[in-house]
């Protein structure tokens, strides 16, 4: 869809400045990117980056633990990625004693390389297009249930016959809502061990409140390794096990950066919708995202108050509380974008254009009712729309919302089995009894409950039944019953539910009062009638035969697909922004350690420093990192098409050298999901000299810096 939707034009950027729009997939790259690539400056082939019989780039990116991206950057498995992207596993394996995420750390051996319990990487290893085989079962006659089961059933044949039996994850991931679809070819590796990881202080400096924003001056990286067998395939975790040896590594290259520079991404972007109706874009911005934002507000304000007084609770919320503000600052920032940029109205003009194209003679009968029904959908979504968000934005941030009704099911079973099946349940009962209640804080469980219950009822419309009526005996707050529940529930601590497995009843399951209520959530957000899967249905097959009527009006267009966590190449420049006094930057499109410094705040959350990295600042002992201008960089700016998922993508030369890793965007253009700006699109990166530099002279780590090939 290389369409150019242009919003706001800066004063101080050219007519002819434009960011180049496009999450490409890499077997279509010869056909559609190679000559505008290296028109631009790639010194690369196709071959070169995508290729299934020789080693290309593809084979040094790996999707991070299902949502983030990372690369290999060494011959023996090492691995970059983003700092927020390790968060998880930093605190998993921190303790207050022992505490990663505050102090950081650094394994000088592989020997001190640590495990976290679960964490993977996968390769992609190919692709391949089954649309005609798919698309070929199936026609308008059927229902949308009689079609996703014909589709389903042959996605089936499909993933078993690639999939060598079993030595490979096969997914058949549908494309252009559902006009096409394509099979993708991974292998996992489960051993991945942490290496190194900057101190919360440098890995997550300016916290919340320079999320999203710029300028930046966060060391956002964390360093893991690969190991598999001996023979170099995907093992569970053993000591005999080996570093990965990688068909491709990553060179690293600390040349430095300059304005206009070709510079590449390649990762996996979690989702996109450019192909959003205006409607639904409405939807969003007036019902959902502001429901999100204050549910999610509710959440962090009941957790910090409890994480800012024990250190112990503060890790172990750490990164539920990390993820939860991340998309609570991201949908704020989409709601002003979006209401900005008019964006809506954008899309409607696009829309009323489809609708003369959709109702001519020719087309009428195929796709004249299309945006009607589209329409009709989200005028009779839009309240559900906004419940659904409180509901989830509760689900999110609080455990006991959901896991009663979640775990209530296996409980009542246990009950009623006889002692031969107790015994074969009972392990796996008493281990979610362990991970649920090892690092949860029952206070803090309890107030966040509650305070998502009080605004669930205030404002969410109409709410679960049996939720409506405790709101209303309790005069619209939940923190009295909830108190009294958690200390009557079965759930409410580890020996109240191990006591249960002692002596179970499932009449005890039915009347808890956790259970109760977490059921009634549960069943509202399962809610499903007649007539709604009837208007999902209508607006599901109305949505798939717009974008195929966009398709069929200009078959000559240059289309990607909306992002799905599949792989994809964007490509643009090392690009500024407007000048920015905030930034001691010359040019601004980058930061520098001068800046890190500036905003440097004393015991502060977020801008306080370690006293290591400011000495180095004084004595200026950048090493061989420092730019060729004398200053120490930090982040950098450049243009290309990404979103969440991308985090952790490696930031590519024209040569396929890396130069930093992507973590996040600019807040300006923070509508870029929905519809592309290319003047104020930016990817925000930490700049890879910065990363040497930390584990280098920071942290002393010079065991990592000999495995890496540097280019200078």
């Amino acid at each position: 869809m290389k369409k150019i939707w242009v919003f706001l034009l800066l004063c101080s950027v050219s007519m002819g400045a434009f960011a180049d729009e496009g999450m490409w997939f890499l077997m279509h790259l010869k056909r559609l990117n190679e000559a505008d690539m290296q028109k631009k400056g790639l010194k690369l082939t196709a071959e070169e980056i995508y290729s299934i019989n020789n080693s290309s780039l593809k084979d040094a990116i790996v999707q991070f633990n299902g949502g983030c991206t990372a690369e290999i950057v060494s011959g023996q498995g090492l691995v970059f990625t983003n700092h927020h992207c390790g968060y998880g596993a930093i605190a998993e394996l921190s303790t207050p004693a022992d505490d990663h995420l505050t102090n950081g750390f650094w394994a000088k051996n592989l020997g001190e390389e640590l495990k976290p319990k679960s964490l993977f990487v996968r390769f992609f290893v190919r692709m391949d297009d089954v649309s005609k085989r798919i698309l070929g079962l199936v026609n308008d006659k059927m229902s949308e249930k009689e079609r996703e089961k014909v589709i389903n059933q042959e996605i089936a044949k499909i993933e078993k016959e690639n999939s060598e039996g079993g030595k490979y994850v096969v997914s058949v991931k549908s494309f252009y809502q559902g006009n096409e679809y394509y099979y993708f070819v991974y292998q996992d590796y489960t051993d991945v061990r942490l290496v190194g990881t900057p101190p919360n202080s440098i890995g997550k400096f300016g916290g919340d409140t320079d999320n999203w924003e710029w300028p930046r001056h966060t060391g956002d990286f964390s360093i893991f390794r690969v190991y598999g067998d001996k023979d170099g395939n995907p093992a569970a975790y053993a000591k005999a096990n080996v570093p990965l040896k990688p068909k491709h590594f990553l060179p690293i290259s600390i040349k430095g950066i300059q304005e206009g520079d070709f510079s590449m991404i390649l990762g996996y972007p979690g989702r996109t919708n450019r192909w959003m109706p205006a409607a639904g874009i409405d939807q969003n911005v007036k019902f959902a995202y502001p429901a999100w934002v204050e549910a999610s507000k509710v959440g962090m304000d009941a957790m910090k108050k409890y994480m800012d007084k024990d250190q112990a609770v503060k890790i172990n919320y750490a990164s539920q509380y990390s993820g939860i503000a991340n998309y609570w600052k991201n949908r704020q920032g989409m709601i002003d974008a979006l209401t900005k940029h008019n964006t809506a109205a954008t899309k409607g003009k696009q829309e009323a254009t489809f609708d003369k194209w959709a109702n001519k003679k020719e087309n009428k009968a195929q796709y004249g009712d299309v945006v009607k029904t589209i329409n009709n959908f989200y005028a009779t979504t839009n309240e559900k729309a906004r419940h659904d968000n409180y509901l989830i934005g509760m689900l999110r941030s609080s455990t006991f919302a959901a896991l009663p009704a979640n775990l209530g099911g296996a409980l009542k079973q246990y009950a009623a089995s006889n002692e031969a099946k107790r015994a074969e349940l009972l392990p796996r009962l008493q281990t979610i009894a362990t991970e649920t209640y090892e690092k949860a804080y029952l206070p803090l469980e309890v107030d966040v409950l509650a305070d998502e219950l009080n605004l669930y009822a205030k404002k969410a419309g109409v709410i679960a039944p049996y939720i409506a009526e405790l709101a209303k005996e309790n005069g619209g707050n939940f923190q009295s019953y909830i108190e009294k529940a958690f200390a009557s529930s079965i759930f409410g601590s580890k020996a109240t539910l191990e006591a249960f497995l002692a002596n179970p009843s499932a009449e005890a399951v039915d009347k808890d009062p956790l259970f109760r209520i977490s059921s009634a959530l549960m069943t509202k957000y399962r809610e499903s009638t007649p007539e709604t899967e009837k208007l999902n249905d209508d607006f599901q097959a109305a949505y798939r035969k717009y974008i195929a009527g966009v398709l069929a009006s200009n078959p000559k267009g240059k289309y990607y697909p909306d992002a799905n966590s599949t792989l994809r190449l964007t490509y643009g420049t090392i690009r500024a922004l407007p000048a920015d006094p905030r930034n001691d930057a010359k040019v601004n499109n980058y930061t520098t350690l001068k800046g890190t410094i500036a905003k440097y705040k004393p015991n502060d959350e977020e801008f306080d420093l370690p006293k290591r990295l400011m000495e180095l600042y004084e004595t200026k002992d950048y090493g061989r990192y420092a730019d060729k201008a004398g200053y120490m960089p930090v982040n950098f700016l450049s243009d290309q098409d990404i979103t969440g998922g991308n985090s952790g993508s490696p930031v590519l030369n024209a040569k396929g050298e890396l130069i930093g890793l992507a973590f996040d965007g600019n807040i300006e253009a923070m509508a870029g999901d929905v519809i592309f700006d290319p003047v104020l699109q930016r990817t925000i990166s930490v700049d890879i000299r910065y990363v040497l530099f930390i584990i280098d002279k920071f942290a002393g780590a010079q065991n990592i810096i000999n495995e890496l090939k540097i280019v200078e």
